[in-house]
């Protein structure tokens, strides 16, 4: 028989492990000079690896539980994992913002302008100019970091939603 282990436990432990990947990846891109370019495939990797901490850290809470998982109990596993990485990430970026580099704002909208720039030829400087100070007015790192404990939650209660329904094994089955 294993020791019963709480949704909350593992929410701690996999959310800051899953934290610890986010910053340390998020560091790596600031010393390569990435940090503001929004890549496509890091994402990709990025919320890969957010799926797979959430999925194992049920499958741990099952594994943990003799066996026995309620969707309920995947549900609270999973968004607890998302809200500590959401959370802590969100610290993240506002020490990324303040301290680690204060032109990451200006950086990021600088390169998306530029990227509107070339993807869209009838697009003039003017319009690009109004675009990005528009976006000024909507981007901070309050805002960011709202829509990063937002953005986990929505993936953890999915992922969570999906993987309960996977694992579900009540005790009367």
């Amino acid at each position: 028989m294993s020791i019963k282990v709480s949704t909350k436990q593992i929410a701690i432990n996999f959310g800051i492990l899953l934290s610890a990947y986010n910053v340390i990846i998020g560091l790596i891109l600031v010393f390569l000079d990435l940090h503001y370019q929004n890549n496509s495939t890091i994402g990709l990797i990025n919320l890969g690896v957010i799926i797979g901490i959430v999925i194992y850290g049920i499958y741990y809470f099952k594994k943990s539980n003799d066996g026995y998982l309620k969707v309920s109990e995947a549900l609270k596993t999973g968004v607890g994992i998302s809200l500590v990485s959401g959370v802590i990430s969100s610290l993240y970026s506002i020490i990324l913002v303040y301290i680690i580099d204060p032109d990451f704002i200006e950086k990021t909208l600088e390169f998306q302008k530029k990227i509107m720039l070339e993807k869209n030829k009838n697009l003039t400087l003017e319009n690009a100019n109004k675009m990005v100070d528009l976006q000024k007015k909507l981007t901070g790192p309050l805002t960011t970091s709202g829509f990063i404990i937002i953005f986990n939650l929505f993936i953890g209660f999915v992922v969570s939603l999906i993987g309960g329904l996977i694992f579900n094994k009540s005790k009367s089955e």
